[in-house]
């Protein structure tokens, strides 16, 4: 008993020898635990926020492409000569629509642009030179045709029956202008191809794709995915972002491996400090050999780190690049559209000129039949008098159309003095016609001779004509119809024009200078866009305003001024 009592009492202590030992294991491990989560969860991070960057750059290239493709559908849809291809049976008409359509093609980057009729067959297209060209192909049996004949427009990304290759498919209805009736005469189409995109993916290790609503791939860096279901990505860290303008969805996939790498180096630092901390004289060695490793992978590190962001550098300065041609291009269209927009309102104030010209001239027959009546030498005065009356109205029948003329001349874009008192009449005169017919009065101030204006003659007149035309429309239907112009003289010359009409909605004031949002069934959305850029082209502004008092809606046009002694 006594040997057995001893055996125990020295066991005992020697157990408990090691728990200090035990003890300070367990923390080491627990801080190696901690130091390795820690540098997991700072490597997650840092990966998480170099793809929101990436996702946010892609998302904005993509967004770009759209828009410009979707603002040449629309301006194609409003264009003459493709009205005109779409009506006549003349091969010449159709030849030259598919000669611009080509020249368009090379200026936006549109794979391929055609106009379908009413029964869904291309009668001209960009590539009709082509051995595959689309003239003659029927389209009837596609989505983007159907709908777009339903609905104003359409969009559908498909495989092409002639290419065989897949691509975004752009679509907007061709009708007759209002005044004729506004009937749909067929349906332009751009198609549209992702293949620079789509390289640039492929060469970044990171997988990116485009999903629509039905979850399939329609753009990847990856072809071998397009047409399938999203892949299933095991150890990635995925980030999403949605397109904006359709319903389509953006994914980066990167893989998690340099996150763990990372923490297995993070982990790695703190074990071998505390293993110094431990024992500083055995590992002194060993210190020097792993600090010196540390050192050449931190340096390797950071050369692949400044090698990547000079590769992003480079990315971005090409995409940077695009962008500005993409805006320059966008710019020229922006000013055929200033012309198109100047020729639609002419075709508006048709019949109010057509009646200016019709009472003249009946004045005229009855005045010249007077003075046939009259021609006995004892009435020379009537005769007299009556051909004076012919004079004064061929100079008012002479005026009007000088300036119908004056007012359907394309802008010359140079900038300089202009009378502000001829610009405000000549607006009056092209909307005159409609304002008299819905009875809406008008007030504005005498405007001196002297009042001059940095701008440009035609362009100034068409912001002018803008916005009396919106605040004519808004008083249909309204009790004692108002329009009141207000100037104001200095340095900057400030042009009012308010109406009493039902005013802005909250909603409709937030969108009042987005390009294609618009109220108006029949409207583009582009008319408040085009003036407002004129106007900065002026070195001026435009702006919405809060009446006084508050009822109806005011716009606020300013530019600069031309002091009296300047030419």
């Amino acid at each position: 008993m006594v040997q057995d009592q001893t055996g125990q009492g020295a066991a005992a202590p020697r157990w408990r020898a090691q728990w200090p030992l035990l003890a300070v294991a367990l923390a080491v491990l627990a801080l190696l635990a901690a130091g390795f989560h820690l540098g997991h969860q700072n490597a997650l991070a840092d990966l998480r926020m170099t793809q929101e960057v990436e996702l946010r750059s892609r998302v904005q290239a993509l967004e770009s492409v759209l828009l410009r493709q979707r603002a040449v559908a629309t301006v194609l849809a409003d264009d003459a000569m493709m009205r005109q291809a779409l009506l006549s049976a003349d091969p010449g008409d159709r030849l030259a629509a598919s000669q611009k359509l080509d020249h368009l093609r090379d200026e936006t980057d549109s794979a391929v642009i055609y106009l379908l009729d009413r029964q869904g067959t291309a009668i001209a297209a960009s590539n009709w030179d082509e051995p595959d060209s689309f003239v003659g192909q029927d389209y009837s049996f596609r989505d983007y045709f159907s709908e777009a004949v339903l609905q104003g427009e359409a969009t559908q990304f498909a495989l092409g029956t002639v290419s065989n290759r897949p691509g975004l498919y752009l679509s907007h209805d061709v009708r007759r202008a209002p005044d004729d009736g506004g009937e749909g005469l067929g349906v332009v189409v751009v198609k549209v191809e992702f293949d620079p995109l789509e390289r640039n993916w492929a060469d970044d290790a990171a997988l990116t794709y485009v999903t629509d609503a039905a979850g399939q791939v329609i753009l990847s860096g990856n072809p071998a995915l397009r047409f399938g279901l999203a892949p299933p990505v095991s150890d990635a860290v995925l980030a999403r972002a949605a397109v904006p303008g359709t319903d389509w969805t953006m994914t980066i996939a990167t893989s998690a491996r340099p996150a763990r790498h990372a923490a297995l180096l993070t982990l790695g630092t703190v074990g071998f400090g505390l293993a110094l901390l431990s024992v500083p004289a055995l590992l002194l060695l060993r210190q020097r050999r792993r600090a010196a490793r540390e050192a050449e992978a931190a340096r390797r590190y950071r050369a692949d780190l400044e090698r990547a962001v000079e590769e992003r550098t480079r990315a971005l300065s090409d995409e940077m690049r695009e962008r500005q041609a993409t805006e320059k291009r966008l710019s020229r269209l922006q000013d055929e559209m200033v012309q198109a927009n100047k020729l639609a309102a002419l075709g508006q104030i048709t019949a109010g000129v057509a009646h200016e010209v019709n009472q003249p001239l009946a004045t005229i027959r009855l005045l010249a039949e007077n003075g046939a009546a009259m021609l006995p030498v004892d009435q020379a005065p009537d005769v007299a008098a009556n051909l004076s009356g012919i004079t004064r109205m061929a100079d008012r029948i002479g005026r009007i159309t000088d300036q119908l003329r004056g007012f359907a001349r394309k802008a010359t874009g140079a900038v300089g003095p202009v009378s502000l008192r001829e610009a405000v009449a000549v607006a009056l005169l092209l909307t005159e016609a409609p304002r008299a017919a819905q009875g809406i009065r008008l007030e504005a101030p005498e405007i001196g001779p002297e009042i001059r204006v940095m701008a440009e003659a035609v362009r100034l007149e068409q912001i002018l004509v803008n916005l009396l035309q919106n605040a004519q429309e808004a008083l249909a239907g309204c009790p004692d119809p108002l329009i009141r112009i207000g100037i104001e003289t200095g340095e900057v010359v400030r042009i009012t024009v308010t109406d009493n009409g039902p005013g802005l909605s909250p909603e409709a004031l937030a969108q009042l200078f987005i390009p294609f949002a618009t109220s108006k069934p029949s409207g583009m959305g582009l008319g408040l866009v085009i003036s407002r850029d004129i106007a900065q082209d002026f070195g001026g502004s435009l702006a919405a305003a809060m009446p006084q008092p508050a009822r109806g809606a005011s716009f606020v046009l300013e530019l600069p001024g031309v002091a009296h002694g300047g030419k």
